[in-house]
């Protein structure tokens, strides 16, 4: 089975571990596109870093309009199409924009069975020609994944009446995140995480207002850039905690798992806007592989991400968030037995490996039982795909 994935969150180090364990499935050849940077607005410039290639190729393409989510794509994909012949075409981006019009368009070309992603949680018609982009790829597309459940309804509701499973995009490597107690040894003060951008609807102002409420002292450290940096350094010293709030700027990819093994709580306070409301966040499951107990608000996702393995208070209430600090904070044991349960959670659901054979099993599907080999019965549970009904 020949699978041809184009996505430029592999720029990302680790998200490309999904790709190593789809790879080593039986009967897989595997390519991957990826442009050779990302311009994210408000963050930067993301650059491709190589490290999880094992077993399958990483190919870079120039990309046009970096840093536009809608109209970027790739003028060279047709020749890599064309040249490699996928049974199944995998554009990791969102039904509307051009990349996957364009991509999907010259996979149907050469017979290949198209799959899209989606994270739209928020109900948006778009105008032409982003409509007309994401209804002729609800027409040709062999399939369609929503990251979580709220996107799949979005999609249902917006017209797709296709295949459809819900998968998360990437999942967590849990031997690189993983507890390191070492770093959590007596040390002073606790210290409570924060780890993302530094932008509005992420919730930050509320989560130094909670600090500056607490009864228990500890340190907060916020990883990350953004626009409200100076405020926020700003709002920490109009309270009296700028001495014990660290502003520890962006950390790259390969470091996140020491930064996140170090907490000792990870908060995710953000907070849901007119046009946004949080669609997973990837960090809390990645805190939660390092057995670092997750406090997050109830904006989209986040409840269902943390499920029993954490705590959930009211989006922008600094009230709640300081009692529920307050309460973990003074209860080490507590604290324990909640980041092992969170462990678990992630063994359970949000490995790489688990998210690659969902995927696995979805390609396998789509092809004719000759095109897709003789090797499915070896794997033992990859069949249950977890389909949402049509």
């Amino acid at each position: 089975m020949k699978i041809l994935m184009v996505s430029k969150a592999l720029v990302t180090g680790v998200y490309q571990k999904k790709l190593e364990e789809l790879a080593r499935l039986p009967g897989v050849e595997l390519l991957a596109v990826v442009p050779p940077s990302w311009h994210e607005e408000r963050v930067g410039v993301l650059r491709l870093e190589r490290r999880y290639t094992d077993g399958y190729r990483l190919v870079e393409l120039p990309m046009r309009f970096n840093g536009h989510h809608h109209i970027h794509f790739y003028p060279g994909l047709g020749r890599v199409i064309r040249d490699f012949r996928p049974d199944v075409l995998h554009v990791d981006e969102e039904p509307y924009n051009l990349v996957t019009f364009h991509a999907t368009l010259l996979g149907r070309a050469v017979g290949a069975r198209v799959v899209f992603f989606t994270w739209q949680n928020l109900y948006r018609r778009y105008p032409p020609p982003f409509r007309l982009f994401e209804l002729v790829n609800y027409r040709l597309a062999a399939a369609g994944v929503a990251g979580i459940q709220d996107a799949a309804e979005v999609l249902r509701r917006k017209g797709y009446r296709g295949r459809l499973e819900v998968i998360p995009q990437f999942g967590v490597d849990p031997d690189l995140f993983r507890p390191r107690p070492e770093l959590r040894q007596p040390r002073g003060l606790p210290v409570i995480g924060y780890a993302g951008r530094l932008v509005p609807e992420k919730g930050v102002d509320v989560l130094i207002d909670a600090f500056a409420r607490l009864r228990q002292r500890a340190e907060l450290h916020i990883i990350g850039t953004g626009i409200e940096r100076t405020r926020l350094e700003m709002q920490a010293g109009a309270l009296g905690v700028r001495d014990r709030v660290i502003f520890r700027g962006a950390v790259p990819a390969a470091d996140m798992p020491e930064a996140l093994a170090g907490l000792d709580l990870l908060v995710i306070p953000s907070r849901t806007r007119p046009n946004w409301k949080e669609q997973f966040g990837r960090v809390i499951v990645e805190a939660m592989a390092c057995q670092v107990p997750v406090i997050g608000s109830d904006s989209g996702e986040i409840p269902n991400t943390i499920g029993d393995a954490g705590v959930v208070v009211p989006e922008g209430d600094a009230a709640a968030l300081a009692a529920a600090l307050d309460d973990l904070l003074g209860h080490e044991a507590k604290r324990a037995a909640l980041g092992r349960r969170a462990r678990q959670r992630v063994l359970d659901h949000f490995t790489q490996r688990a998210i690659a054979e969902r995927y696995y099993a979805l390609y396998r599907s789509l092809l004719p039982v000759g095109r897709s080999g003789e090797v499915w019965e070896r794997l033992p549970g990859v069949g249950d795909t977890g389909r949402t009904p049509r």
